[in-house]
């Protein structure tokens, strides 16, 4: 009989959820998580109440765009006060403006003051610090765990984030068919509000600035990534890999009503079966601290194209719905790799700037790829515009990774860089 007395210490995640700091984290996560799963449902079917109803459309695709798009900005503007800043710090922070914008919504409700207008600017106040808040997450586990503990540190919080978008919308239509979607998002604002006091009691409060990061540019963090070659080619790849992706949110929903000639609910079950397996491929994520990290994240970028084409093949439902299933799988582990790649190139004292820069990039690269899904869809129709976004994200890797080969075998003569060895690790 296998021994099972070494489980659950023998787990990759054991050394994260067993940590003294981080395991009086992890539920303030979990419950911030679910407030953000929520909010997918429930910040749209706001917008429809508030909305004059010949304009809807439009101030759904504003809301949406306000709750995430501003942390664009909110990483230049507040560069230089934020840079050098611990990752609880900067959580914290993230997670109490959050909670206070959030929060107002449901006040300005109660005060008959809420409009169309006042509830976009919130939601576009609640995100300015997303990404240093992102970052901040990230800085601490860098912070409190040594780099072999990264990637299941990573895995552990990305499957986080996906099982709340599972629960959290089903949960919210159930919520608003009891009360008015305002109150919903009042939840949101105190998960966020439990997450600040989770951050601010169960971590201790470090030194504030870096010396070495006083009058630092509001954009140092680009320059970094600009000045380094991995972490300037991880960048593009996962630039190219969401942009490429946006146009399936457009595809697959007209693939499903005018292709397959089905309704709204094969559409979810897509959707659903994407992130049943988003989930197990972020358990699996942990499990591969022993692969070269840089190898794996182009990997995971061609395999996903691959399972991305019976989609765009026309391949039955019986064979698409089980092959999406696997692009979910598969998709899970990159965020942890690339993450883990930062983590390991950069230092702790540069780390946060670095990854707000990155996500400050990143969180546009699938609205943008969004906006052309619409009109390549009216030109080539629903499933070539799959079949071309398969393609393209697989010789997107393919690309990656021989520009990679190259690159290693210019250097071989000299031997690895220290960065080499780091990302392989």
């Amino acid at each position: 009989m296998p021994d099972t007395s070494r489980f659950p210490r023998s787990s990759p995640y054991w050394p994260v959820v067993s940590h003294p700091q981080l395991r009086r984290v992890l539920p303030g996560l979990a419950v911030s998580a679910l407030g953000d799963g929520l909010a997918v449902v429930a910040v749209t079917w706001l917008a429809i109440q508030l909305a004059p109803h010949d304009q809807r459309g439009t101030w759904i695709a504003l809301a949406m765009a306000a709750y995430t798009l501003p942390s664009a900005a909110g990483t230049v503007v507040f560069g230089r006060l934020l840079r050098g800043r611990s990752g609880a710090q900067l959580a914290g922070w993230d997670a109490i403006l959050r909670a206070s914008a959030l929060g107002a919504i449901p006040l300005a409700h109660v005060a008959g003051v809420l409009t169309v207008w006042l509830y976009v600017f919130l939601l576009a106040a609640s995100a300015l610090l997303h990404s240093w808040g992102t970052a901040g997450r990230f800085t601490l586990i860098a912070e409190l765990l040594p780099p072999q503990h990264h990637l299941p540190a990573n895995a552990l919080l990305t499957t986080i984030a996906a099982s709340a978008t599972i629960v959290g919308p089903p949960l919210a239509g159930i919520l608003i068919g009891w009360v008015s979607p305002v109150w919903v998002i009042a939840v949101d604002a105190v998960t966020f509000a439990a997450l600040a006091l989770t951050y601010h009691f169960a971590l201790p409060v470090t030194g504030g600035v870096h010396r070495s990061e006083r009058g630092a540019s509001r954009t140092a963090g680009f320059a970094v990534i600009r000045h380094d070659p991995t972490l300037l080619g991880l960048l593009v790849l996962s630039l190219g890999f969401f942009f490429l992706f946006g146009p399936v949110y457009v595809a697959m929903p007209i693939h499903i009503t005018d292709d397959l000639h089905a309704s709204a609910t094969l559409l979810g079950a897509y959707y659903t079966a994407f992130g049943l397996g988003g989930l197990v491929g972020g358990v699996i994520a942990g499990h591969l601290r022993d692969w070269p990290l840089r190898a794996t994240t182009i990997g995971i970028v061609v395999g996903f194209g691959v399972a991305m084409l019976p989609l765009g093949l026309g391949a039955p439902v019986s064979l698409s719905l089980p092959a999406f299933a696997l692009a979910g799988v598969i998709w899970a582990p990159y965020g942890s790799t690339s993450m883990a790649l930062f983590q390991r190139s950069t230092s702790t004292a540069q780390l946060p700037a670095v990854l707000a820069a990155n996500g400050a990039i990143l969180v546009l690269a699938v609205p943008l790829g969004t906006m052309l899904g619409g009109p390549l869809v009216s030109t080539v129709g629903a499933r070539p515009t799959l079949l071309l976004c398969a393609v393209a994200i697989a010789a997107l890797g393919l690309a990656a990774g021989g520009i990679a080969i190259s690159r290693r075998s210019v250097r071989s003569p000299g031997g690895p860089t220290n960065s080499e060895v780091s990302a392989r690790r």
